[in-house]
């Protein structure tokens, strides 16, 4: 069976010292896009807290493909992170044309009993990081009048989550700021497209400890997503939900009110031990 990535004409031609790079690329999602990127013929910077992990799929893409691989094992969640990632590609002569910004997490319970630092870890990786480090390679793309950037954000973006209310409110910036600045750049030859997939399968719900949910559908492969996410990047868009299902889940939506949205959400994360009574 034919690889849809393989034969996948890349949206421009990357020169031999461009890299694309992936944040949050030692697993899940941002794996699959960077082994995906690769069979594109893409040099990749790969980034993410564990060096390890990344050093392992740097060495398992180069027995499959003849790309520069460089690994930058680093927490972008910490204060300043975007600045000191930028510093290292600079001292490494790296030249960034596509960016991935994948890198996030989420957690589930109460807002007010949820750690504060936490949440404030998490609106620093899934908004600040990801705005400044855009910022910062933006105008070496807009100068070449060449790039890209790919935000992942969620289907998340489109309505209140209760019991995983920043996350959801992240995610809701992360696609409004990838929509509003697809259209400054576009004269400039540069896309940004917010890829929002729904419930996929990767460590993303075990990392915040989410309780389990069964959805409708089940979950999506982190291969399908990058495939849709590709496959929409090539293609000029804007914003590109992965799948079918939650495609009409989101225009069912928007066909109801945004409190009715909310409650419903609410059914499905809510902590299965409030359910039942327990604390």
């Amino acid at each position: 069976m034919t690889d849809p990535l393989e034969n996948s004409k890349p949206a421009a031609t990357a020169s031999e010292s461009s890299f694309a790079l992936v944040t949050g690329a030692s697993s899940g999602i941002g794996a699959c896009f960077a082994r995906a990127l690769a069979q594109r013929g893409r040099n990749l910077v790969l980034v993410a807290r564990s060096k390890d992990k990344l050093e392992e799929l740097k060495n398992e893409i180069a027995t499959q493909r003849s790309v520069r691989i460089e690994v930058v094992g680093q927490d972008l969640s910490e204060e300043g992170a975007a600045q000191r990632l930028a510093k290292t590609l600079a001292e490494r002569g790296i030249d960034v044309d596509l960016l991935v910004n994948n890198a996030g997490f989420g957690a589930q319970g109460r807002f007010w009993e949820l750690p504060l630092d936490r949440q404030a870890e998490m609106l620093r990786l899934n908004i600040a990081t990801l705005t400044e480090f855009t910022y910062l390679l933006l105008p070496a793309m807009i100068k070449r009048r060449a790039g890209g950037v790919i935000n992942v954000a969620s289907t998340a973006s489109f309505q209140p989550v209760p019991y995983s209310t920043v996350y959801a409110a992240t995610k809701a910036y992360v696609a409004s700021f990838s929509m509003g600045l697809a259209e400054e750049v576009r004269e400039y030859g540069i896309r940004v497209l917010a890829v929002c997939p729904g419930a996929t399968a990767t460590g993303f719900f075990r990392a915040g400890n989410f309780a389990k949910i069964d959805f409708l559908g089940g979950m999506q492969s982190p291969e399908k997503v990058v495939e849709i996410g590709l496959h929409a990047y090539d293609r000029g868009s804007s914003v590109v939900i992965s799948g079918w299902l939650n495609r009409a889940m989101i225009f069912a939506e928007r066909l109801a009110s945004r409190r009715f949205a909310a409650v419903q959400a609410g059914k499905l994360f809510r902590p299965k031990s409030e359910v039942s009574g327990k604390e």
